[in-house]
């Protein structure tokens, strides 16, 4: 079966924009690539520690056959020329600290992708991680309820490297020499306990950690290294987990 990257499509115009670029400035190193489904409904979760993951790994999940499609900050998609080509390719509008409503048109959105097949990348932080050694900290709910809603797997995905592109909060790009960018796959992560039950907070909170768990432990192998026993909760630091600090 021929894949989603295969066929024409819109996302040859990104590869075309992006990929000189980012063969520039990256060297990919992939493991465990062949986890990685290549067809139909996916939720990818990758780690997020980097203003430039977004791109980065964007291209990583086009080598490894799939056409990246992300929950995106609503401003960027009314940036003129950028955010058409954005919403044609299926990438969906996101209003931080919006209303109720928004919130659940993104959603909608993100379920109409999957239905179709899709690879949906969502990122379980949902901001840059406050962690200061750049582990995982904790996750939000949303990958794993759309996950249990429409019963399709969610892989986790590990990278490291970005950080030595561009580092956490900064907009500076460190292009020359390239970097060597590692991405690890997972197993989908099993969520067979939760199904078929309702998704309160209790049980979406203990499915998530479980993904976040699984993010962590690919992370600690590209590593060699264990993340703290704790994962980091922004709450309990009096910080706020958006913008810089």
């Amino acid at each position: 079966m021929l894949s989603e990257r295969g066929r024409p499509s819109i996302f040859w115009i990104f590869a075309t924009i992006a990929m000189p670029f980012v063969w520039i400035a990256v060297r990919y190193r992939f493991h465990d690539r062949e986890k990685m489904p290549p067809n139909g409904a996916v939720i990818i979760a990758p780690n997020h520690y980097s203003n430039i993951d977004p791109v980065v790994m964007g291209v990583g999940v086009w080598y490894l056959k799939r056409a990246p499609r992300f929950m995106a900050k609503a401003s960027i998609l009314r940036i003129p020329v950028l955010g058409w080509l954005l919403r044609k390719s299926g990438q969906i509008p996101v209003e931080r600290g919006g209303s109720s409503s928004k919130s659940v048109e993104a959603l909608k959105a993100a379920r109409e992708l999957v239905t179709k097949g899709r690879a949906l990348i969502v990122y379980p932080e949902g901001s840059l991680t406050r962690d200061p050694a750049l582990w995982p900290m904790r996750g939000k709910s949303g990958a794993v309820r759309l996950a249990l809603e429409l019963n399709i797997p969610i892989v986790p995905v590990a990278s490291w490297g970005i950080q030595n592109v561009m580092g956490r909060y900064s907009n500076k790009l460190h292009v020359f020499p390239p970097k060597r960018v590692d991405i690890k796959v997972g197993d989908p992560v099993d969520l067979s306990e939760f199904a078929g039950k309702p998704l309160d907070a209790k049980l979406l909170a203990a499915a998530t950690a479980k993904v976040m768990d699984a993010i962590t432990a690919l992370l600690e192998d590209l590593r060699g290294e264990k993340a703290p026993e704790q994962r980091w909760d922004p709450s309990q630091h009096n910080q706020s987990e958006t913008g810089k600090f």
